[in-house]
Protein backbone atom coordinates (compact mmCIF):
# COMPACT_ATOMS: atom_id res chain seq x y z
CA UNK A 1 0.00 0.00 0.00
CA UNK A 2 2.79 2.35 0.80
CA UNK A 3 4.48 2.45 -2.02
CA UNK A 4 1.29 2.42 -4.30
CA UNK A 5 0.41 5.59 -2.86
CA UNK A 6 3.90 7.08 -3.42
CA UNK A 7 3.52 6.04 -6.67
CA UNK A 8 0.23 8.21 -6.45
CA UNK A 9 2.46 10.77 -5.17
CA UNK A 10 4.92 11.10 -8.05
CA UNK A 11 2.32 10.71 -11.01
CA UNK A 12 -0.43 12.69 -9.77
CA UNK A 13 2.10 15.38 -9.38
CA UNK A 14 3.69 14.73 -12.99
CA UNK A 15 0.34 14.52 -15.08
CA UNK A 16 -0.84 17.61 -12.78
CA UNK A 17 2.08 19.80 -14.25
CA UNK A 18 1.48 18.50 -18.06
CA UNK A 19 -2.23 19.02 -17.92
CA UNK A 20 -1.24 22.76 -16.61
CA UNK A 21 1.10 23.44 -18.62
CA UNK A 22 -1.23 22.69 -21.88
CA UNK A 23 -4.24 24.33 -19.98
CA UNK A 24 -2.08 27.64 -19.16
CA UNK A 25 -1.50 28.65 -22.55
CA UNK A 26 -5.30 28.18 -23.48
CA UNK A 27 -6.62 30.39 -20.30
CA UNK A 28 -3.88 33.33 -21.53
CA UNK A 29 -5.62 33.23 -25.13
CA UNK A 30 -9.11 33.34 -23.77
CA UNK A 31 -8.55 36.13 -21.26
CA UNK A 32 -7.22 38.56 -23.70
CA UNK A 33 -9.84 37.66 -25.93
CA UNK A 34 -12.47 38.49 -23.50
CA UNK A 35 -10.99 41.14 -22.20
CA UNK A 36 -10.35 39.51 -18.74
CA UNK A 37 -6.75 41.01 -18.04
CA UNK A 38 -5.49 42.72 -14.77
CA UNK A 39 -4.84 46.66 -16.10
CA UNK A 40 -1.88 48.21 -14.44
CA UNK A 41 -2.69 51.25 -11.50
CA UNK A 42 -0.62 52.65 -8.95
CA UNK A 43 -1.03 49.58 -6.61
CA UNK A 44 0.09 47.35 -9.48
CA UNK A 45 3.92 46.75 -10.18
CA UNK A 46 2.99 45.52 -13.82
CA UNK A 47 3.28 47.69 -16.93
CA UNK A 48 0.40 46.12 -19.23
CA UNK A 49 -2.43 44.56 -19.17
CA UNK A 50 -2.16 40.63 -18.26
CA UNK A 51 -4.39 37.80 -18.00
CA UNK A 52 -5.92 37.65 -14.53
CA UNK A 53 -7.52 34.03 -14.39
CA UNK A 54 -4.47 32.16 -13.94
CA UNK A 55 -6.90 30.09 -11.26
CA UNK A 56 -8.90 28.58 -13.74
CA UNK A 57 -5.35 26.31 -15.17
CA UNK A 58 -4.63 25.59 -11.54
CA UNK A 59 -8.03 23.96 -10.25
CA UNK A 60 -8.83 22.50 -13.88
CA UNK A 61 -5.41 20.91 -13.91
CA UNK A 62 -5.91 19.88 -9.90
CA UNK A 63 -9.37 18.10 -10.11
CA UNK A 64 -8.48 16.62 -13.75
CA UNK A 65 -5.35 14.93 -12.29
CA UNK A 66 -7.69 13.27 -9.34
CA UNK A 67 -10.20 12.14 -12.21
CA UNK A 68 -6.89 10.89 -14.07
CA UNK A 69 -6.02 8.82 -11.03
CA UNK A 70 -9.23 7.26 -10.33
CA UNK A 71 -9.35 6.02 -13.95
CA UNK A 72 -5.82 4.84 -13.08
CA UNK A 73 -6.89 2.76 -9.86
CA UNK A 74 -4.23 5.13 -7.59
CA UNK A 75 -6.94 7.18 -5.79
CA UNK A 76 -6.95 6.83 -2.38
CA UNK A 77 -10.39 6.76 -0.44
CA UNK A 78 -10.95 9.18 2.33
CA UNK A 79 -14.05 10.43 3.99
CA UNK A 80 -12.50 14.31 4.18
CA UNK A 81 -11.33 14.15 0.62
CA UNK A 82 -14.95 15.10 -1.10
CA UNK A 83 -15.23 18.03 1.24
CA UNK A 84 -11.96 19.58 0.86
CA UNK A 85 -12.41 19.20 -3.41
CA UNK A 86 -15.58 20.83 -3.20
CA UNK A 87 -14.89 24.01 -0.54
CA UNK A 88 -11.70 24.31 -2.89
CA UNK A 89 -13.99 24.57 -5.98
CA UNK A 90 -16.50 26.76 -4.25
CA UNK A 91 -13.54 28.92 -2.86
CA UNK A 92 -12.49 28.89 -6.69
CA UNK A 93 -15.71 29.77 -7.85
CA UNK A 94 -15.73 33.32 -5.37
CA UNK A 95 -12.55 33.97 -6.74
CA UNK A 96 -13.37 33.42 -10.15
CA UNK A 97 -16.41 35.89 -9.90
CA UNK A 98 -14.60 38.11 -7.95
CA UNK A 99 -11.79 38.32 -10.67
CA UNK A 100 -14.37 38.82 -12.99
CA UNK A 101 -16.98 41.14 -11.84
CA UNK A 102 -15.64 42.40 -8.69
CA UNK A 103 -16.94 41.72 -5.28
CA UNK A 104 -16.88 43.83 -2.00
CA UNK A 105 -14.73 42.92 1.07
CA UNK A 106 -17.60 42.57 3.56
CA UNK A 107 -19.68 39.96 0.83
CA UNK A 108 -16.34 38.02 0.14
CA UNK A 109 -15.84 37.48 3.64
CA UNK A 110 -18.91 35.74 4.37
CA UNK A 111 -19.37 33.35 1.53
CA UNK A 112 -15.52 32.45 2.80
CA UNK A 113 -16.81 32.44 6.15
CA UNK A 114 -19.82 29.80 4.71
CA UNK A 115 -17.19 27.68 2.96
CA UNK A 116 -15.28 27.59 5.98
CA UNK A 117 -18.35 26.26 8.07
CA UNK A 118 -19.50 23.56 4.88
CA UNK A 119 -16.57 21.76 5.07
CA UNK A 120 -16.39 21.96 8.84
CA UNK A 121 -19.35 20.18 9.37
CA UNK A 122 -17.97 17.73 6.93
CA UNK A 123 -15.64 16.78 9.28
CA UNK A 124 -12.41 19.45 9.05
CA UNK A 125 -12.22 19.95 12.17
CA UNK A 126 -9.66 21.71 14.98
CA UNK A 127 -10.57 19.78 18.25
CA UNK A 128 -7.46 20.39 20.17
CA UNK A 129 -4.39 22.33 21.24
CA UNK A 130 -1.09 21.88 22.94
CA UNK A 131 -0.70 23.13 26.41
CA UNK A 132 -4.77 22.89 26.08
CA UNK A 133 -5.95 19.54 25.00
CA UNK A 134 -9.72 19.01 23.20
CA UNK A 135 -10.55 22.33 22.74
CA UNK A 136 -14.58 21.38 22.46
CA UNK A 137 -17.13 24.36 21.22
CA UNK A 138 -14.02 26.44 20.17
CA UNK A 139 -13.23 23.69 17.44
CA UNK A 140 -15.74 25.66 15.20
CA UNK A 141 -14.21 29.69 15.59
CA UNK A 142 -10.83 28.18 15.42
CA UNK A 143 -11.22 25.52 12.34
CA UNK A 144 -13.12 28.35 10.85
CA UNK A 145 -10.35 31.37 11.52
CA UNK A 146 -8.01 29.21 9.85
CA UNK A 147 -9.06 28.43 6.66
CA UNK A 148 -10.48 31.61 5.84
CA UNK A 149 -6.88 33.20 7.25
CA UNK A 150 -4.81 31.17 5.21
CA UNK A 151 -7.04 31.32 2.12
CA UNK A 152 -6.56 35.18 2.39
CA UNK A 153 -2.97 35.48 3.87
CA UNK A 154 -2.14 33.37 0.37
CA UNK A 155 -4.12 35.73 -1.72
CA UNK A 156 -2.25 39.04 0.56
CA UNK A 157 1.51 37.57 -0.95
CA UNK A 158 0.84 37.14 -5.05
CA UNK A 159 1.88 40.63 -5.87
CA UNK A 160 5.20 40.12 -7.22
CA UNK A 161 5.83 37.93 -10.44
CA UNK A 162 6.32 34.14 -9.16
CA UNK A 163 5.82 34.50 -5.31
CA UNK A 164 2.92 33.33 -4.37
CA UNK A 165 3.11 30.12 -7.22
CA UNK A 166 6.99 29.63 -5.55
CA UNK A 167 5.65 29.76 -1.83
CA UNK A 168 2.46 27.95 -2.35
CA UNK A 169 4.40 24.99 -4.37
CA UNK A 170 7.27 24.48 -1.22
CA UNK A 171 4.70 24.90 1.36
CA UNK A 172 2.43 22.28 -0.40
CA UNK A 173 5.27 20.08 -0.58
CA UNK A 174 6.67 20.46 3.00
CA UNK A 175 3.32 19.24 4.38
CA UNK A 176 2.55 16.56 2.24
CA UNK A 177 5.55 14.95 3.53
CA UNK A 178 5.04 16.09 7.00
CA UNK A 179 1.54 14.60 6.46
CA UNK A 180 3.22 10.81 5.66
CA UNK A 181 5.91 11.06 8.47
CA UNK A 182 3.27 11.29 10.80
CA UNK A 183 1.85 8.32 13.15
CA UNK A 184 -0.52 7.27 11.19
CA UNK A 185 0.29 8.91 8.12
CA UNK A 186 -1.84 10.82 6.07
CA UNK A 187 -1.75 10.19 2.15
CA UNK A 188 -4.96 11.98 1.11
CA UNK A 189 -3.49 15.28 2.78
CA UNK A 190 0.04 14.40 1.21
CA UNK A 191 -1.41 13.07 -2.57
CA UNK A 192 -3.37 17.32 -2.24
CA UNK A 193 -0.61 18.40 -1.52
CA UNK A 194 2.08 16.92 -4.33
CA UNK A 195 -0.98 17.42 -7.08
CA UNK A 196 -1.26 21.01 -6.04
CA UNK A 197 2.88 21.60 -6.29
CA UNK A 198 2.51 19.74 -9.67
CA UNK A 199 -0.39 22.36 -10.96
CA UNK A 200 1.48 25.51 -9.90
CA UNK A 201 4.49 24.48 -11.17
CA UNK A 202 2.77 24.10 -14.12
CA UNK A 203 1.29 27.72 -13.78
CA UNK A 204 4.57 29.52 -12.92
CA UNK A 205 6.10 27.90 -16.39
CA UNK A 206 3.92 31.17 -17.28
CA UNK A 207 4.36 33.14 -14.24
CA UNK A 208 8.03 34.18 -13.82
CA UNK A 209 9.16 37.30 -14.25
CA UNK A 210 8.07 38.58 -16.47
CA UNK A 211 4.74 37.25 -16.15
CA UNK A 212 2.26 36.09 -19.14
CA UNK A 213 -0.34 35.47 -16.60
CA UNK A 214 -1.50 36.17 -12.65
CA UNK A 215 -3.70 33.56 -10.85
CA UNK A 216 -5.84 36.40 -9.82
CA UNK A 217 -8.61 35.62 -6.47
CA UNK A 218 -9.28 32.63 -8.14
CA UNK A 219 -6.26 30.85 -7.62
CA UNK A 220 -5.00 32.23 -4.37
CA UNK A 221 -8.01 31.22 -2.77
CA UNK A 222 -8.18 27.81 -4.24
CA UNK A 223 -4.38 27.02 -3.67
CA UNK A 224 -4.89 28.97 0.11
CA UNK A 225 -7.80 26.88 0.96
CA UNK A 226 -6.03 23.69 0.07
CA UNK A 227 -3.06 23.85 2.03
CA UNK A 228 -5.29 25.49 5.47
CA UNK A 229 -7.26 22.51 5.05
CA UNK A 230 -4.14 19.44 4.62
CA UNK A 231 -2.91 21.43 7.10
CA UNK A 232 -5.73 19.92 9.67
CA UNK A 233 -6.23 16.84 8.00
CA UNK A 234 -2.55 15.86 7.77
CA UNK A 235 -1.06 17.59 11.08
CA UNK A 236 -3.05 19.02 13.13
CA UNK A 237 -5.05 15.91 13.71
CA UNK A 238 -2.03 15.05 15.42
CA UNK A 239 -1.24 15.15 19.29
CA UNK A 240 0.63 17.65 21.53
CA UNK A 241 3.34 19.98 19.95
CA UNK A 242 2.79 18.72 16.26
CA UNK A 243 -0.10 21.02 15.83
CA UNK A 244 1.68 23.82 15.94
CA UNK A 245 4.40 22.89 12.86
CA UNK A 246 1.57 24.66 10.26
CA UNK A 247 2.67 27.79 11.67
CA UNK A 248 6.15 27.12 10.51
CA UNK A 249 5.99 26.22 7.66
CA UNK A 250 3.52 28.59 6.28
CA UNK A 251 5.59 31.28 7.84
CA UNK A 252 5.67 33.62 4.59
CA UNK A 253 1.80 34.11 4.45
CA UNK A 254 1.26 33.98 8.03
CA UNK A 255 3.72 37.01 8.74
CA UNK A 256 2.37 38.77 5.83
CA UNK A 257 -1.16 38.81 6.57
CA UNK A 258 -0.55 39.67 10.23
CA UNK A 259 1.47 42.55 9.64
CA UNK A 260 -0.44 44.33 6.83
CA UNK A 261 -3.58 43.73 9.26
CA UNK A 262 -2.57 44.99 12.20
CA UNK A 263 -0.45 47.73 10.31
CA UNK A 264 -4.18 49.01 9.16
CA UNK A 265 -5.82 48.77 11.53
CA UNK A 266 -2.98 51.15 13.92
CA UNK A 267 -3.72 53.20 11.03
CA UNK A 268 -7.46 53.02 11.15
CA UNK A 269 -8.29 51.40 8.25
CA UNK A 270 -9.92 47.74 7.41
CA UNK A 271 -7.80 45.07 7.43
CA UNK A 272 -9.55 44.00 4.26
CA UNK A 273 -8.83 47.47 2.38
CA UNK A 274 -6.00 46.54 -0.19
CA UNK A 275 -2.56 48.92 0.12
CA UNK A 276 1.00 48.47 -1.60
CA UNK A 277 3.03 48.02 1.72
CA UNK A 278 3.09 44.11 1.85
CA UNK A 279 6.15 42.56 2.67
CA UNK A 280 7.05 41.78 -1.10
CA UNK A 281 6.33 46.07 -1.63
CA UNK A 282 8.67 46.70 1.32
CA UNK A 283 11.43 44.61 -0.35
CA UNK A 284 10.94 46.07 -4.06
CA UNK A 285 10.66 49.64 -2.64
CA UNK A 286 14.46 48.59 -0.55
CA UNK A 287 16.16 48.13 -3.91
CA UNK A 288 15.65 44.42 -4.67
CA UNK A 289 14.17 43.28 -8.00
CA UNK A 290 11.25 41.66 -8.12
CA UNK A 291 13.13 38.15 -8.66
CA UNK A 292 15.50 38.41 -6.21
CA UNK A 293 12.21 39.50 -3.83
CA UNK A 294 10.61 36.00 -5.43
CA UNK A 295 14.43 34.45 -3.96
CA UNK A 296 14.27 36.04 -0.62
CA UNK A 297 10.58 35.06 0.42
CA UNK A 298 11.30 31.47 -1.20
CA UNK A 299 13.96 30.58 0.46
CA UNK A 300 12.63 31.90 4.13
CA UNK A 301 9.48 29.35 2.95
CA UNK A 302 12.12 26.62 1.94
CA UNK A 303 14.14 27.18 6.05
CA UNK A 304 10.61 27.44 7.27
CA UNK A 305 9.94 24.07 6.10
CA UNK A 306 13.06 22.39 6.89
CA UNK A 307 12.90 23.70 10.69
CA UNK A 308 9.36 21.77 10.42
CA UNK A 309 10.67 18.54 8.83
CA UNK A 310 13.61 18.30 10.96
CA UNK A 311 11.43 18.75 13.88
CA UNK A 312 9.81 15.17 12.53
CA UNK A 313 13.02 13.20 12.42
CA UNK A 314 16.03 12.73 10.12
CA UNK A 315 14.11 10.92 7.74
CA UNK A 316 11.03 13.06 7.11
CA UNK A 317 14.47 16.04 6.67
CA UNK A 318 15.98 13.76 3.89
CA UNK A 319 12.98 13.60 1.46
CA UNK A 320 12.34 17.15 1.96
CA UNK A 321 15.54 18.10 0.65
CA UNK A 322 15.47 15.72 -2.17
CA UNK A 323 11.82 17.27 -3.00
CA UNK A 324 12.69 20.75 -2.32
CA UNK A 325 16.38 19.93 -4.18
CA UNK A 326 14.28 18.90 -7.52
CA UNK A 327 11.75 21.52 -7.14
CA UNK A 328 14.41 24.19 -7.40
CA UNK A 329 16.00 22.92 -9.93
CA UNK A 330 13.03 22.82 -11.94
CA UNK A 331 12.49 26.08 -10.87
CA UNK A 332 15.54 27.64 -12.27
CA UNK A 333 15.49 25.42 -15.57
CA UNK A 334 11.63 27.32 -16.40
CA UNK A 335 13.71 30.60 -15.58
CA UNK A 336 16.52 29.67 -17.86
CA UNK A 337 13.99 28.38 -20.91
CA UNK A 338 12.25 31.75 -20.23
CA UNK A 339 15.35 34.00 -20.69
CA UNK A 340 16.39 31.83 -23.66
CA UNK A 341 12.92 32.38 -25.33
CA UNK A 342 13.05 36.10 -24.67
CA UNK A 343 16.49 36.37 -26.72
Amino acid sequence: MLTELTHAHIIGTVIAYLIGVCLVPMVISFSKKEGLVDVPNERKIHTKPISRIGGVAIWASTMLTFLCLVFMSYYPSGNLMSGILLGGSLMFLLGLIDDIYGLGAKFKLFIQLSIATLVYLLGVQINVLPFIGNIGLFSYPITVLWIVGISNAVNFIDGVDGLAGSVITVNAVTLAIIAVSMTPSNPISALIGFILAGSMLAFLTYNFNPAKIFMGDSGALFSGFLLATISVIGVMKAAAIFILLPFLVLAVPIMDITFSSLRRIFKGQSPFVADAEHIHHKLLHAGFSQKKTVMILTSVAIIAGALASLFMGTATIKHYFICILAIVIIMLLLNFAKVLTKK
